[in-house]
């Protein structure tokens, strides 16, 4: 699995996760977050492009953000659409998470951003996907506090 970065360019999984580490041990008295995003937008009937945007907030002083683009067959439902985007963020949150465990230069808690909210048609299906994300042991965000799913990677499914 690659992913972009906008001044790195391509970068592996392994990459991303080295950058993360050196990126919070440059000021490791800064409070940090680990953001994990998705969205998705559907064309023409035909297929869905799916991002997962993962982001390091230094708190009050920027951060750094990747992103992971596919390509899948079109999903009608948008029930499905936002599981399966719930499901991409937990994969990538996982497989960090591991990482982190492993590494005693960096401690992050992992937020998941999910692209549903109070208002509009997702409002029904809050409670089950942020179920999912609290039963796999993250915080979970919904708009309007999910940038990193309704901004960042927003941005880049078009």
């Amino acid at each position: 699995m690659y992913f972009t970065s906008p001044t790195m360019g391509q970068v592996s999984f392994q990459e991303l996760f080295e950058n993360l580490v050196a990126y919070t041990n440059e000021y490791p008295d800064d409070n940090y977050k680990l953001i994990i995003g998705t969205d998705s937008h559907s064309f023409l009937n035909e297929s869905v492009i799916f991002v997962t945007a993962v982001v390091v907030h230094r708190i009050g002083k920027g951060g750094r953000f990747f992103y992971h683009k596919q390509k899948t067959r079109y999903m009608e439902s948008l029930r499905q659409r936002i599981y399966y985007e719930t499901f991409l963020s937990l994969e990538v949150a996982t497989r960090l998470t591991e990482q982190l465990a492993q590494s005693s230069d960096c401690h992050l808690n992992v937020e998941i951003h999910l692209d549903v909210g109070e208002k509009g048609e997702t409002r029904d299906i809050i409670k089950e996907v942020v179920g999912m994300v609290i039963g796999s042991g993250y915080e979970a965000r919904i708009k309007p506090y999910s940038f990193g799913a309704t901004t960042v990677a927003d941005r880049f499914t078009k």
